[in-house]
């Protein structure tokens, strides 16, 4: 049986992905790419996810593609306009012909003899061989099969509803019901607005508190900008005005900690107006970007907590009954829904096993290239976005460069590029944040080094002229 060969293969049809074949198709117009996608629908996280309020926590003008203007009146845009957003993008350049639904990559084998990967992947019929000169991960980075749900006393005792958002059934009725939201993250600040809006209450119940940050959803100084100038060059300077803006903030929270902490407090003050104390509700331990900044549109949870709709209650739970909540501190909080907004399971390179030359390949070994490829693994890159910005600013740099990569191999007739470690043996983290769903799976990623290419560095001003200009032959080993 003959197996179907392409150029490239793309894993995923998200925003990593569509925006991978853009630029495959402009950057390298002769070579061609398949994507493939183990659901049956383009936008990733876009189209999983569908829990009420759920919303962009960037900007969409770095979120979303640079080579199409985001046109929305929000910035920080409804998850419903982000996924017509992927999807028009798709449809206007062709890319969604590209693409292969109901296809889940299980496993990927080089062969240096070939050079070349044998993909294989499940779907409804079956499993299914492809090939690839290269392959381009751009699947994300956690479960799409799985949430995170840890063990929580008593919960098989509840006899109400209990929904993890990343499942959230569309024919759930909540109007005029008691919840209990569990977490304190990006989501649950999120859910807690929207939901308040119809059910009796709402309580957020954390174990420890957020950093939550106000921004207008319509930026002002970007209404302004596209009145004045044309889209595409509007986009541009608004892109970068808030690239500058966001990475400043960050490196004033890394550098001056402590001066950022009294500024977060005193914003959050404001925006409670004396009605919910700061402390103990408001006034996370760790120091500012230790762990990611919650941003909410306008003030909706301030408002939402202010306006007695939903109440945020900071304890540990000691049981789940069969009709409540009990907490360590005594008291039980009612609830007939309970959500638990507990966090992702990571998945490293969507989960596929990877062999080369018939040995199989440990992730957590593996030092990382460019903040994209692996020493040892051959013409193969994987999406990685930014923790401290849009995933989308280092999605297309990485786009960017495997582009630069391949038209670098083909005018030098090289068959296989593989980067091989260079540094010194130090080791840090592959992420650098202190969150609970990274510590979970620090013992499966990869690590990065202490210096290029083998730091993955979280700016994106550093990142763009490497990425754009920077050398590709840099510990890198071709083969004709």
């Amino acid at each position: 049986m003959r197996v179907e060969h392409v150029d490239v293969l793309i894993v995923g049809a998200g925003l990593s992905g569509i925006d991978a074949g853009y630029r495959l198709q402009t950057q390298c117009p002769d070579l061609g790419y398949a994507i493939l996608e183990s659901r049956d629908a383009i936008g990733g996280t876009w189209d999983l996810f569908r829990y009420p309020g759920i919303r962009s926590d960037s900007d969409m003008y770095t979120l979303g593609f640079p080579f199409r203007p985001w046109r929305g009146e929000k910035s920080i845009a409804d998850g419903p306009d982000i996924l017509q957003y992927i999807r028009d993008t798709a449809a206007e350049f062709g890319i969604d012909r590209q693409i292969r639904f109901g296809h889940k990559v299980i496993d990927a084998s080089w062969s240096s003899d070939d050079a070349r990967w044998t993909v294989r992947a499940s779907t409804g019929q079956g499993t299914v061989e492809m090939s690839c000169s290269f392959l381009y991960l751009c699947s994300g980075y956690y479960s799409y099969e799985s949430g995170y749900l840890p063990d929580i006393p008593g919960l098989q005792d509840f006899a109400g509803t209990v929904v993890h958002p990343q499942f959230w059934p569309e024919d759930l009725d909540y109007e005029g019901k008691k919840i209990v939201v569990i977490g304190s993250g990006a989501t649950a600040v999120t859910l807690v607005p929207a939901l308040a809006e119809k059910a009796e209450h709402v309580t957020m119940l954390q174990r420890s508190p957020t950093y939550v940050m106000s921004l207008p959803a319509r930026d002002p100084i970007a209404t302004r900008i596209r009145r004045l100038l044309p889209d595409k060059v509007a986009h541009r300077a608004v892109r970068t005005k808030n690239v500058v803006v966001n990475l400043g903030f960050y490196q004033f929270c890394q550098r001056f900690p402590s001066a950022a902490k009294r500024v977060l407090r005193t914003l959050t003050e404001r925006r409670l107006r004396g009605r919910i104390p700061v402390d103990p509700h408001f006034s996370p331990r760790y120091d500012p970007w230790d762990q990611r900044l919650c941003v909410v549109p306008d003030s909706d949870l301030f408002r939402t907590l202010r306006a007695g709709n939903a109440e945020i209650v900071t304890d540990r739970i000691d049981t789940v009954t069969e009709k409540s909540v009990r907490l360590e501190s005594g008291r039980e909080l009612e609830a007939e829904i309970l959500i638990p907004a507990t966090g992702l399971q990571l998945v490293p390179a969507g989960g596929i096993e990877f062999v080369v030359d018939g040995e199989k390949i440990d992730l957590s070994t593996r030092f990382i290239y460019r903040g994209m490829m692996l020493d040892g693994l051959p013409n193969a890159a994987m999406c990685l976005g930014y923790t401290n910005a849009s995933w989308t600013l280092r999605a297309d740099l990485a786009s960017l460069y495997v582009c630069r990569l391949l038209r670098y191999m083909r005018r030098n007739g090289y068959r296989s590029a593989v980067p091989r470690y260079s540094g010194d043996g130090r080791t840090r983290p592959l992420l650098g944040l202190d969150a609970g769903y990274i510590h979970r799976a620090e013992g499966a990623l990869p690590k990065q080094g202490s210096r290029s290419p083998w730091l993955m560095r979280q700016n994106y001003l550093l990142d763009l002229p490497t990425m754009r200009l920077g050398r590709v032959d840099e510990s890198m080993q071709f083969t004709p």
